[in-house]
């Protein structure tokens, strides 16, 4: 039955307040009261934002314009809920067009005629709404309802007033209010529905096709003063006295998953969960900010009293105090908050006095409030206390090294002279307490921790020395330590007589480690004492010969002639000599006359004036690059130091006649080294010296240290180009891209900054190693480490660091050299044998290795020990050299490791082991592992037993599958790892996202080599490099800011950013001389001569070791070729 013009405008009277906007919409904007002139009502709003709805797992209030679920019943509707069953297209397609535009025409008069009590109405409560939900009350079978005591300026929900959904929430008696404006992109699919057309009609804003159909697109006026988007009501948002839900777990309770997994958005239906949040064992309760704080401060400050030596607590409760100034936009309030953790840590260092960690944490707190001076001030106090505290003085000497402004050569030395001093007269008194009656294990302990933070202090001088240019230094500083504390005599001496010794040594004319013919310092002082002793009898010999009286002597003239003529000065020509000697002076003055007038002209020819202001510089910026380019050629040239009797250069070094007036400051003397010198009694830091100064030099060890120590963590931070080591595993992500894209960039680190050295000095180093190790060796007898280390070195030198040019392997000769002084030596055998097959000769180390393992019966039983290393070392080689016929490798790798499993005497390959045999092997193996517990319970995890874990490994996954070697290895942990810390590595391995790695240089190196390669794009790179450089500790890699420079120049081309990056680098990484002399290579069709000219004074002023004088460049001009 059809309504009347009357009862229809009398229904749309009573259900005005219900949706005014629907109705506002198809009025003229005129008839808008006066207080909807907010521009808020100007806006498109009244599309509800479906992902935040059900974010919050809401049961949102059906749109006008969809169509009612079909899942839920609806529950009868009351008469002022009626239209919410019709729509808007519903009466479109009903009425006719006439019909319509008559509505329309009462409405617009209906809504003038009541404007003066259109707020009232709206303000009032429906009618059929008989009571509300809080949060106290039960929850009906009504699932929402609406609000119509809400927000007026709220158009986000289709009407005048906040949609209030109400709905039960996840946990317990809560009833959310969503009172927040939700929004979202518009589709152009909907504008062709009917209710859409109208909406676009009504908003006269402007074209939704023109702003990308956004429907929440506003003008400049709801922006600054509309709720929502104003920084007026986003400041009341974020208002630290607004409520908000926290949940509480309870300590004991734990959550039970059911066995089906629901989504979280599905979970209000789920049967487990209880309202009262009982079966989750939470509890809910409303708190602001300010509750929040202080909440969490009386839970810090009990727990401190509670437990005031736990150092956790007191770091937790210094980590809060950053949160809560991140909450403060005052910069006075984060200064307080800041002034409260400073005396949070000040308290916990009193109560914990030698606490490293806490006292770290007050020192970079004290960094963000006090100036430099200040700063380094407070440090030197807490050194005076601790002054044997290795890692104390390493983050100090990491902070002064990094600051610009304080930075200089000299300065350094000082401070690690200190710091080397202090931590080596700390480990002779633990020496001496560790060898008293009452030993304790401890002890032993502490000595060593304390003597390999010392080798690694002085590691860190070694590449400060290196990086600043003053290579030879450096190899002096090795030379010295590895001579004093390594080859030293065995004597009962003080350091003080020591050192005196030493000296006599250092200032000889004795080879040094490292150079040809060296002897070591024990040798050389044995050789030198038997030298004077046969002097000594010598001159005894001729005294007793001479016999009688011997009292008379010559007159005084007849003894200077005697001298004289000893000398080989003859008397008659010493009046001519003077004569000639006058001569040559004033020939000398007149060639100084004639150089300074070349001098102003080759100054001149510089750009340089000298009747000129001072300020004006070099203006020839090709000139300062050539002279970079001769500057860095020498640094390659220049690293070994000569003696200071000998005549010309080392035997290392080219010796071009330019370079022979460089020779004094070659000459390192004593004094440059005796500051910096100790003692080691630990083997294990002696061992770790050696294998340091191995690395260093760029010798190819096996990895011998974890990739955790700090040691590994320094050494990488410290690079300055990519390494061998890096380069090999950054090809591996080259290899893999390669197989999985088709397109690539080509791009990667190697080809930005080069090799790491020349092929010259390589080769020279590469000898030098040789030397330097079989020399060792004397100290560390069958070293298995050092002995591949001396074979690869050996190798690489003759090959000219090239060993896939040669077939016959390189280091035959040297290793049956040393395998004839020592015949029992088995790992050096496996070592042999191992260089044979990387050269392709796989059936010369098969025989190597059946001789081999052929002889350990016969060996004496502490070498028999190393038997399951030679094992695994030719199980391993085996299957790495299969060349295309795996099943006979893998039956070959087989047989060898069931000879160690079953414990028989090792025969030679003949055929695949019968079943008996593996089995054996597989019982052997499980009582050979179990037989390490009780050693591995003590805390000695030697290669050997390790290698029977990988044995056993490789074995099951050969003959069993992978994961029964897993369980192996799994076993392994198991035995040597507490619970907590295997929980916290299965935590780790399921984690795969970078940022829960350890900021550390290879993980972004990794990453920019991968974008690199994969061409990706620049903005992504750029925020890689950025990233990485904004850790404290990242932003002192050498080697990040000569990537980033060589990126933005190279590839990016962005001359301008790669200008500013240098000038962010050198005032990160002042000490780094490579570093400065990219900027002449590659800035320079940016920096300008005056500016190259600059930057040498700074180097200057900061002591780097600069070699070549600029007008040496242009003398070289002069000469021609």
């Amino acid at each position: 039955m059809e309504k009347t013009g009357e009862e229809e405008e009398e229904e749309e009277h009573k259900n005005s307040s219900l949706f005014p906007l629907q109705a506002a919409s198809l009025t003229n904007n005129s008839s808008i009261p006066q207080w909807l002139c907010n521009s808020s009502f100007t806006t498109d709003l009244s599309v509800v934002n479906e992902s935040v709805s059900s974010l919050y797992n809401l049961t949102t209030a059906p749109s006008e314009y969809d169509e009612p679920p079909q899942h839920q019943e609806t529950p009868k509707p009351s008469r002022s809920y009626e239209l919410l069953q019709s729509s808007e297209s519903d009466d479109g397609g009903r009425d006719s067009k006439r019909e319509a535009k008559k509505r329309k025409k009462r409405k617009r008069r209906r809504y003038g005629e009541e404007e003066a009590s259109a707020a009232n109405d709206y303000a009032s409560r429906k009618s059929g709404v008989r009571a509300w939900v809080t949060r106290d009350s039960k929850p009906s079978a009504k699932d929402y309802y609406f609000d119509s005591r809400g927000d007026r300026d709220n158009l986000a929900f289709g009407s005048l007033y906040s949609n209030g959904d109400y709905s039960e929430s996840i946990i317990g008696s809560l009833y959310c209010r969503m009172d927040v404006a939700r929004y979202k992109l518009g589709n152009s699919a909907n504008l062709f529905r009917p209710g859409f057309q109208a909406l676009y009609r009504w908003n006269k804003m402007g074209s939704i096709l023109d702003r990308d159909s956004d429907f929440d697109a506003l003008d400049s006026k709801l922006k600054t003063s509309g709720r929502y988007w104003s920084a007026k009501h986003s400041a009341l948002e974020r208002h630290k006295n607004l409520k908000r839900i926290r949940i509480v777990a309870h300590e004991k309770s734990k959550i039970v998953i059911p066995g089906d997994f629901i989504p979280i958005s599905d979970i209000q239906t789920s049967p487990e969960v209880v309202i009262d949040g009982s079966s989750l064992g939470t509890s809910t309760s409303e708190e602001s900010w300010d509750d929040e704080i202080l909440r969490k401060t009386r839970e810090f400050n009990k727990m401190s009293r509670e437990h005031p030596h736990d150092e956790k607590i007191w770091l937790s409760f210094a980590d809060f105090q950053d949160r809560v100034a991140s909450m403060q936009p005052q910069k006075g309030a984060r200064l307080q908050t800041l002034e409260k953790k400073i005396s949070i840590l000040e308290k916990a260092t009193e109560l914990n006095p030698e606490n490293e960690e806490l006292m770290l944490c007050l020192m970079k707190t004290y960094q963000s409030r006090d100036s430099t001076d200040v700063f380094i001030g407070r440090w030197e106090k807490i050194l005076l206390q601790h002054s044997g505290s290795h890692i104390l003085w390493k983050e100090f000497l990491h902070v002064v090294q990094g600051e610009f402004s304080r930075f200089k050569v000299s300065d350094m030395r000082k401070i690690y002279a200190h710091a080397i001093q202090a931590l080596s007269a700390a480990c002779s008194k633990q020496y001496r307490q560790a060898h008293q009656p009452a030993k304790t294990p401890a002890s032993d302990s502490a000595v060593i921790e304390l003597e390999l933070g010392l080798v690694d202090i002085f590691l860190s001088l070694c590449r400060l020395e290196w990086q600043a240019g003053y290579q030879e230094l450096a190899t002096a500083l090795f030379q010295a330590e590895i001579e004093y504390s390594l080859l030293c005599p065995c004597l009962s001496l003080s350091e003080q007589s020591k050192q005196r010794l030493f000296e006599h040594f250092w200032n000889g004319d004795g080879a040094r480690v490292g150079e040809e013919g060296a002897l070591g310092w024990s040798t050389w002082l044995e050789k030198e004492e038997e030298s004077r002793q046969q002097v000594i009898r010598e001159e005894n010999a001729e005294e007793n010969d001479k016999g009688g009286w011997t009292g008379w002597s010559e007159p005084l003239y007849k003894q200077k002639e005697i001298n004289l003529e000893k000398a080989g000065i003859d008397l008659e020509n010493v009046a001519e000599n003077d004569l000639a000697v006058e001569d040559a002076e004033e020939i000398l003055e007149s060639k100084d006359k004639e150089q300074e007038e070349d001098t102003e002209a080759l100054m001149k020819m510089l750009g340089i004036d000298i009747n000129a202001e001072a300020n004006d510089e070099v203006k020839d910026s090709s000139m300062w690059t050539r002279w970079s380019e001769e500057e860095s050629s020498r640094d390659n040239r220049q690293w070994m130091p000569i003696h200071a009797k000998s005549v010309g250069p080392s035997h290392m070094d080219e010796s071009p006649d330019r370079e022979v007036d460089e020779q004094p400051l070659r000459v390192i003397l004593f004094e440059d080294v005796s500051e910096y010198l100790f003692s080691l009694s630990s083997g294990e830091a002696r061992i770790s010296l050696l294998l340091h100064f191995v690395d260093f030099f760029g010798g190819e060890i096996p990895e011998w240290m974890c990739t955790n120590n700090s040691s590994w963590t320094d050494k990488i931070l410290s690079l300055e180009a990519v390494s061998d080591l890096i380069s090999e595993k950054l090809g591996r992500v080259t290899d893999v891209l390669t197989n999985t894209q088709s397109s690539l960039c080509g791009f990667s680190l190697e080809v930005l900054l080069g090799k790491a050295h020349e092929i010259s000095r390589r080769t020279d180093m590469m000898k030098f190693l040789c030397n330097a190790i079989l020399l060792c060796l004397t100290a560390f007898p069958r070293n298995h480490i050092l002995e591949e280390a001396a074979l690869v070195a050996e190798d690489l030198f003759l090959t000219k660091m090239n060993p896939s040019s040669c077939s016959v392997t390189p280091c035959r000769g040297l290793a049956k050299g040393l395998l004839k002084s020592d015949r029992q030596d088995l790992l050096l055998c496996g070592v042999y044998a191992r260089r044979e097959a990387i050269f392709g000769n796989i059936d010369h180390a098969r025989r190597v290795f059946d001789m081999a393992l052929s002889s350990i019966e016969g060996l004496p039983v502490d070498l028999q020990l190393n038997a399951p290393l030679l094992y695994f070392w030719y199980a391993e080689m085996e299957l790495s050299n299969s060349n295309g016929n795996s099943s006979e490798s893998c039956k070959r790798a087989i047989h060898i490791l069931s000879c160690l499993g079953s414990g028989v005497s090792y025969n030679p390959f003949i055929c695949q082991p019968s079943s008996l045999q593996l089995l054996r092997a597989h019982q052997g193996f499980k009582e050979r592992i179990r037989m390490l517990r009780t050693t591995w319970a003590h805390g000695i995890i030697d290669d050997s037993s390790t290698a029977l874990i990988c044995s056993a490994a490789l074995f099951e996954e050969l003959t069993t599958g992978w994961v029964t070697a897993i369980e192996v290895l799994d076993l392994a942990f198991s035995m040597v790892l507490p619970e907590n810390s295997r929980m916290t590595i299965e935590k780790r391995s399921q984690s795969h996202q970078l940022e829960f790695l350890k900021p550390s240089v290879m993980v972004w190196l990794f990453a920019v080599s991968y974008e690199l390669i994969r061409g990706g794009s620049q903005h992504r790179i750029h925020g890689l490099f950025e990233r990485a450089l904004s850790n404290d500790r990242l932003r002192h890699s050498v080697l990040l800011w000569r990537c980033y420079i060589a990126y933005e120049i190279d590839i990016a081309s962005n001359p301008s950013a790669a200008r500013r990056v240098f000038f962010r680098a050198i005032h990160a990484c002042p000490w780094s001389k490579k570093l400065w002399l990219d900027g002449y290579v590659k800035l320079k069709n940016v920096l300008s001569g005056k500016e190259m000219s600059d930057l040498q004074e700074v180097m200057r002023d900061k002591e780097l070791n600069v070699r070549t004088d600029i007008y040496e460049i242009l003398l070289q001009d002069d000469e021609g070729p």
